[in-house]
């Protein structure tokens, strides 16, 4: 998968959904990316035990909800009956555990461009990543700027690319590793997103100059935003939406 000549994406995303401005990975986090000014949004996708795509970062539910217990054992039922405000602040309770549906249809009415992060619990990675692509190019039909897919796991990816090869797709690193180029190429991804306190700017420009795109997280500090942004790369990712006006 080339990279895009155009890249679609906005130079700055908010980090699940709002960043540090709200309930993680929750609609009210949307909203409040808009009033920021931000035009991008990253989340993340994990199946229940039925297979159904909710967002949520962690395998299990106890930081982000009042629920207990894994996602992936539990019921979509009992994942839509739960509280993702709360855990945050009180003045979001209430907040619901949004269905991978509700949010792509919310980005789309608020004209939010989506990082959708590939984020299987363990044992599902390939179905997390075919169920995944299948949802997102669905929900954006016809949409003027795909969801970009990104996951830590290269069998996501994989399964990922094999379900809708037409989205693109970029590969999640902590560290980029000295075979960066090989396995781009066998993961026929368009970009490399990495942590932004290990990115330096000789790797970045290679990876720019062997012609994939860089987005980096989690990046609160405009300044250094504005240097990395310097050495090329193309999208930042931020829990501090609402420091980042003039860069949005």
């Amino acid at each position: 998968m080339p990279a895009l000549a155009d890249w679609p994406y906005p130079r700055v995303m908010a980090h699940r959904c709002g960043g540090a401005l709200a309930p993680e990975n929750t609609l009210v986090g949307l909203d409040l990316c808009v009033l920021a000014g931000v035009k991008g949004v990253e989340f993340d996708v994990m199946l229940s035990a039925a297979g159904t795509p909710y967002i949520i970062h962690d395998e299990t539910l106890e930081r982000t909800t009042t629920g207990v217990g894994r996602v992936s054992d539990a019921t979509d039922a009992q994942l839509d009956a739960l509280d993702a405000g709360q855990p945050f602040h009180k003045a979001f309770a209430g907040e619901p555990l949004p269905r991978f549906a509700a949010v792509a249809a919310r980005c789309r009415a608020l004209d939010l461009v989506a990082n959708v992060e590939i984020k299987p619990a363990e044992g599902f990675e390939a179905l997390t990543g075919a169920v995944t692509a299948e949802f997102a190019a669905a929900l954006w039909r016809d949409a003027s700027v795909p969801p970009l897919l990104s996951s830590f796991s290269e069998v996501a990816l994989q399964a990922a690319a094999k379900a809708v090869p037409a989205l693109p797709r970029g590969w999640l690193v902590d560290r980029v590793p000295s075979d960066w180029l090989v396995r781009c190429q066998g993961l026929d991804v368009i970009a490399v997103h990495t942590n932004c306190k290990y990115l330096d700017e000789a790797c970045c420009r290679a990876i720019k100059a062997a012609g994939y795109r860089v987005a980096v997280y989690t990046e609160n500090d405009p300044q250094h935003a504005m240097t990395l942004l310097g050495w090329g790369v193309d999208t930042v990712i931020t829990d501090r939406p609402d420091r980042f006006g003039p860069l949005c």
